[in-house]
């Protein structure tokens, strides 16, 4: 336990330095970011005053290149053949880095719980994709409408820890619609959208 205090703490220094040292940081944590696809371009900001770990976190990657040649791979409907087995439904769109750089990857952050953040799964939300509490690294999701079951609390995932939202999409909407309208098998989108890069935006 003690350990991981440490680890939290040490990333949540590296969150305040990375946002104080760096251009692109709004006085009140925001940072704007650019997720370019091959359907169109995404802005959105990152907030870092109230999710540091997991914006430090997603961070690493885009100013590592690892998004660069990633793709979004599943799109959540609402539709009756897309999630058949779930009795709480949700409506996102996935993306995760490129494959071939998956070994380049970081070990999983802290969950940052919206119960603690203040942050809440909205239309256009940010968030870390996960399987346990504290299994984060690279894949992330964009909600489409709000998503109050993917909050700490919500029912979507068992242990009701919910997800960590960290940002927002404040324009392409539209492109992230579009991603979810793609043909899938199931939920995996059969031709996966390619992420050309994502940038901050200075």
């Amino acid at each position: 336990m003690r350990t991981r205090t440490r680890y939290i703490a040490a990333l949540f220094i590296m969150a305040v330095l990375a946002g104080s040292a760096r251009p692109g940081v709004a006085a009140d944590g925001l940072i704007p970011i650019t997720i370019t696809t091959e359907f169109g371009e995404v802005e959105a900001v990152l907030d870092s005053a109230h999710a540091p770990v997991t914006v430090t976190n997603f961070l690493r990657y885009v100013d590592g290149g690892l998004y660069v040649g990633g793709v979004f791979h599943r799109a959540v409907t609402i539709k009756p053949d897309n999630q058949p087995n779930q009795t709480v439904k949700i409506e996102v769109i996935q993306a995760g880095i490129n494959p071939a750089l998956v070994d380049k990857g970081f070990p999983a952050v802290p969950l940052e719980r919206t119960n603690k953040t203040g942050l809440s799964h909205k239309n256009g939300t940010i968030s870390m994709a996960r399987r346990e509490p504290d299994t984060a690294t690279s894949d992330f999701f964009i909600c489409i409408g709000d998503q109050p079951s993917l909050d700490f609390g919500g029912k979507r995932n068992p242990d009701g820890q919910g997800f960590a939202a960290f940002g927002t999409v404040v324009k392409g909407m539209d492109i992230v619609k579009r991603i979810q309208a793609a043909p899938v098998d199931g939920q995996k989108l059969t031709s996966p959208v390619r992420i050309v890069k994502v940038v901050r935006r200075r």
